[in-house]
């Protein structure tokens, strides 16, 4: 699949779909309470999607099950809703929320603290959202897409954490997940050079501990391998001529 350029009514469909997931995404993160079920999570997600005019993108996209993924503590990206898992005081949780208006795609995460939560786990859920940033600073016309990665890494190594390899961005507009694979990791000045027009997500994954994950039996959630925090925001993003515009912020 070739990377896409996308044109001028392109462009406004993204910043249409690219809003009402983060409409969504922070309609949701305002009701986020202890008690609350993950399955819970999703209904919002379906009814406050559907009220908007939208539908949710993920779901039953290769078989996932529901409209939203939602990541709690070890739990790096994936993670099922489930009417059996409870948010608890002291969580973190990531809310990845993707939405498809007139056959376009955004696609936006964000980390939520339930109640009071440990020094540690504040840390991580700050550095993996500056990591993020500084992955889509570096974004402009001619810049490399290795330099994305390069930079969410150095981030991340100055603050003594890890950055999952595995898993990556992706491009997006007329296919939720396309061409080109954004690492979060890499070397600058290595890789295709971007292109005014391209869309892309960046949503670097941010571990406490080591790097390494595993799958779940279920065949979707991803986990730290060592049971340590994980954190991870996302944004949906345009390469402009003279750097970039963020798609999912309201």
């Amino acid at each position: 699949m070739a990377i896409e350029i996308l044109g001028t009514s392109q462009i406004e469909r993204m910043r249409r779909a690219g809003r009402m997931a983060a409409e969504t995404l922070a309609f949701v993160g305002a009701r986020l309470r202890p008690g609350m079920s993950t399955a819970d999570i999703d209904r919002l997600v379906r009814e406050d999607t559907a009220r908007r005019g939208g539908h949710p993108s993920q779901l039953g996209y290769m078989g996932f099950p529901a409209a939203v993924c939602t990541s709690r503590n070890e739990v790096v990206c994936h993670g099922i809703p489930s009417p059996r898992e409870h948010l608890e005081p002291g969580d973190i949780i990531n809310v990845d929320v993707t939405t498809n208006v007139d056959g376009y795609h955004g696609d936006t995460s964000a980390m939520f603290l339930i109640g009071e939560v440990s020094s540690a786990a504040s840390r991580i859920v700050d550095v993996a959202r500056r990591c993020r940033d500084a992955g889509i600073a570096v974004i402009r016309e001619g810049a490399r897409l290795g330099d994305i990665g390069a930079a969410i890494e150095e981030l991340a190594r100055a603050e003594g954490v890890s950055v999952v390899a595995e898993i990556g961005g992706h491009g997006i507009g007329r296919h939720m997940h396309a061409e080109p694979h954004v690492a979060h990791t890499g070397r600058r000045g290595t890789g295709p050079r971007l292109k005014a027009g391209m869309a892309l997500t960046v949503e670097p994954m941010v571990n406490l501990g080591g790097a390494a994950i595993r799958t779940l039996d279920d065949g979707w959630t991803i986990v730290t391998a060592d049971g340590s925090l994980s954190a991870q925001w996302e944004h949906t993003v345009l390469v402009t001529r003279d750097g970039y515009e963020l798609m999912t912020a309201l």
